[in-house]
């Protein structure tokens, strides 16, 4: 069984961004790899991750993955836990997980504390990819999860985003297929007897554009990939699903979307 690795604490003063994500202010922690979190309650009775892709921030309002926790996490019991990664800090997410799942805290996780996680990971872009790697992750470790979706999901040179490992209860999966940079269009279950892929829905936005309010330079050289970001139907699609799975009972599958 796993051992969790100790948190250093350190105590900024409280953002605009931080009081966004959570419901209270409180004393960040800096892990081995420099990202900077809010703290985690001692337990959760529901934990949803989300990354970003690119090198955009965790706490970037102007970024959908970032507006979708905060508005999941204003109506979500107080003892969930939401909260928003860069791509590149996949291990600091993974050992908060560890951590949330360890209701004894005594450093271990045994097999009831990994059966009663309810986990829903979701992400654009490389944080699309994030999500694939951080399932296979809680898979080594025996941790099922409940759903993951990936958002036009590009792989880094040394990843795989496109199968979804045996502990993943749900997947989907959203794509634009145009331009120098753009999603996976498919995703297939490394077990389909544990998996249920509930799609991989195309949006095409030379068809139907939507334009992105905040767009950078980099993103006006990759039109469509930047409004698969930006698109408020598609993520309102992320939204419905992600809520439907932290509502549905064990067992359940999440509902298939209609985009």
């Amino acid at each position: 069984m796993p051992r969790l690795e100790r948190f250093r604490i350190a105590v900024p003063a409280v953002t605009l961004s931080m009081a966004v994500m959570f419901a209270a202010a409180a004393p960040a922690l800096t892990p081995a790899d420099g990202a900077v979190i809010a703290r985690p309650p001692a337990t959760a009775s529901c934990i949803v991750v989300g990354f970003v892709g690119g090198f955009v921030r965790h706490d970037n309002l102007h970024q959908k993955p970032v507006q979708l926790a905060r508005s999941i996490q204003r109506t979500v019991p107080k003892d969930a836990y939401v909260q928003v990664f860069e791509n590149r800090h996949r291990k600091t997410a993974y050992e908060t997980i560890l951590r949330l799942l360890d209701r004894d805290h005594d450093g271990l996780l045994t097999d009831d504390e990994k059966t009663r996680a309810r986990i829903i990971l979701f992400g654009h872009s490389w944080g699309a990819s994030a999500v694939v790697l951080l399932a296979r992750e809680l898979n080594r470790a025996g941790i099922p999860v409940l759903l993951t979706v990936q958002v036009d999901s590009v792989a880094k040179l040394w990843q795989s985003d496109g199968v979804i490992p045996q502990n993943v209860a749900a997947a989907v999966n959203f794509y634009q297929p145009h331009g120098l940079i753009h999603g996976r269009s498919q995703i297939a279950a490394a077990d389909a007897s544990k998996t249920q892929i509930l799609g991989s829905y195309r949006f095409d936005y030379k068809k139907a554009p939507v334009k992105c309010e905040t767009a950078s330079w980099f993103d006006h050289l990759t039109p469509s990939h930047a409004q698969s970001e930006c698109d408020p139907r598609l993520w309102a699609q992320v939204e419905d699903l992600v809520r439907q799975r932290m509502e549905l009972q064990p067992g359940t599958i999440a509902v298939i979307p209609q985009p």
